[in-house]
């Protein structure tokens, strides 16, 4: 294997999605902490304590105790280099979690054992399944009341369609829980619940009916333990790498990431059968992570990530070939060669300056205004990388601007905020007035919040009564049926900020008239970025 190839091998990039709450970030800690790149990991929620958790870096995330803005770290395991994109929980930022799902190779899934399924995460999922990208689930809060592991492994079957097999088993939950045993390697990790800062230690114990069990949980525990992983070992597959692979089969794990419990064996094992940088379909063809030219594409783009500098930064996610500093590549939209001096690698806010990035790894690189999502960089060949859709917004209010003297630089602040996806403007066609839709109501507090920390700039809204946006596509822009439409429906027509032209239902009733009314002219709610 030539050296590049090994680079190649040792990649992991996976994100961590589930529903708010469920303990994402503190599983990302957690990981972190193994890999050493953190000495104490910060739980998100404790308000009280100073230290909030490292992925969450902007000012926003740390008043609320959630992740708004998916972030990137990297870290060292056991000689693979491991990229994680910390996606945000909530619903109102799912746009964001949808494309940062586009640049992963795998998907940890994780679970509250007392909530179970959530809504959230079917959504979530579902994108995964359609991808067929390979999911592990991580059951987190075991120390807590909460489900019957039997009842959870039922729940993710049903409700998910997923095809699980458990690959470590709770011992007890919550008041009485001991432990966890590990089916994949045939061992026994204890809980003392103290554990919080330092990794345990597992004792091995190849057979499960060795009488050392008794002595170590008591015999009721072992006892229910026995019984539990007969019926699991009798129900489940055996674990199948390949199904994994193709996203037709998902190993389960148990644990506490607040406490640090099963989160050693969950990478353990994700190091060893999670994908390295898979291939990708463009436009044109797929493309191979091994070849040699470089390709990438920015799947998101994130303003300000320093406040004093007013820096905006596209993350990049290379496909294939090595990404190398002062290269010239084409940026392929605007068909020009642009040069990178600086381009980061992360570990959460603090980034430092690399000279050679491989396939599967995300390096961020500083923007003037030439980047938008979906955007590629290649060595010369066209290549448009495809799934990077952006959905019907749910929410729409007219923005007024606050401060006249200060209009500038609202503009510009949302002109960048709408580049970095935030949400969507359109700009109605009647009277040129802006409307920002979004897919969650947080995110106009988002909005606001940042206009007024990070530009200066104050804005108001103004309730606007839609109930969805589509995308306009005329079979013909010439025929009569469709000059008609722009005629009767001219005050519920705007254009996006790629100027395509945009239909803002006010019900659910008028979307069906005019689909009934103009059969010619179709309508969208997803519009693939160009």
């Amino acid at each position: 294997m030539n050296p590049f190839e090994k680079q190649i091998q040792k990649r992991r990039t996976f994100g961590i999605i589930s529903h708010p709450d469920a303990g994402k970030t503190t599983l990302t800690e957690k990981l972190l902490l193994f890999g050493g790149a953190i000495q104490e990991a910060g739980a998100v929620k404790s308000n009280k304590i100073k230290k909030s958790a490292t992925s969450d870096f902007m000012e926003i995330e740390r008043q609320r105790g959630i992740s708004v803005a998916t972030s990137v770290l990297a870290f060292y395991y056991k000689d693979k280099k491991i990229n994680i994109l910390d996606t945000p929980g909530h619903k109102d930022f799912a746009e964001d979690t949808f494309r940062t799902l586009t640049a992963v190779d795998s998907v940890i899934v994780v679970i509250d054992v007392a909530k179970g399924v959530e809504a959230q995460t079917e959504k979530l999922v579902e994108v995964c399944r359609m991808r067929n990208i390979p999911m592990i689930v991580f059951i987190n809060k075991l120390d807590r009341e909460g489900k019957d592991a039997f009842d959870l492994l039922d729940e993710l079957e049903q409700k998910l369609g997923l095809s699980v097999t458990p690959l470590s088993f709770p011992i007890g939950m919550g008041y009485d829980f001991k432990g966890i045993y590990n089916i994949y390697e045939r061992n026994i990790n204890l809980f003392s619940g103290s554990s919080k800062k330092n990794i345990e230690e597992t004792i091995a114990i190849d057979d499960i009916n060795n009488p050392e069990l008794d002595t170590i949980i008591g015999s009721k525990a072992a006892g229910t333990l026995r019984d539990d992983l007969e019926l699991a070992i009798g129900v489940y597959p055996d674990f199948d790498k390949d199904l994994y692979l193709q996203g037709k089969q998902q190993p389960v794990f148990f644990g506490s990431a607040l406490n640090n419990f099963g989160v050693r064996e969950l990478l353990d094992c994700f190091i060893e059968i999670a994908p390295s940088p898979r291939a990708k379909n463009a436009e044109e063809r797929q493309v191979e992570a091994n070849e040699e030219e470089m390709t990438g594409f920015v799947f998101k783009i994130h303003a300000n990530m320093d406040p004093r500098h007013r820096d905006r930064l596209a993350f990049v996610k290379v496909v294939s070939g090595t990404f190398e500093r002062n290269k010239p590549y084409l940026h392929v939209r605007q068909d020009k060669k642009l040069k990178f001096s600086s381009p980061n690698a992360f570990f959460a806010e603090k980034k430092e300056i690399v000279d050679t990035s491989y396939p599967g790894d995300i390096v961020g690189l500083h923007d003037t205004g030439n980047f938008k999502i979906g955007d590629t960089l290649t060595e010369g060949e066209t290549l448009h990388y495809k799934g990077i859709p952006s959905f019907s917004p749910e929410h729409f209010r007219y923005i007024n601007n606050a401060d006249p003297m200060k209009s500038k630089q609202l503009y510009k602040g949302i002109d960048q905020l709408m580049d970095e996806g935030v949400a969507q403007l359109f700009t109605l066609e009647i009277n040129g007035r802006k409307v920002i839709g979004t897919v969650g109501a947080l995110q106009f507090e988002v909005i606001q919040y940042r206009l007024e920390h990070e530009y200066g700039a104050k804005c108001t809204y103004e309730n606007f009564p839609v109930h969805k946006a589509c995308w306009v596509d005329p079979e013909d822009p010439k025929n009569e049926e469709f000059m008609e439409f722009k005629r009767v429906k001219q005050k519920f027509l705007a254009k996006d900020k790629r100027g395509q032209l945009v239909f803002l239902a006010d019900s659910q009733f008028s979307l069906q008239m005019v689909q009934q009314k103009y059969p010619s002219v179709k309508l969208h709610f997803v519009s693939e970025f160009d």
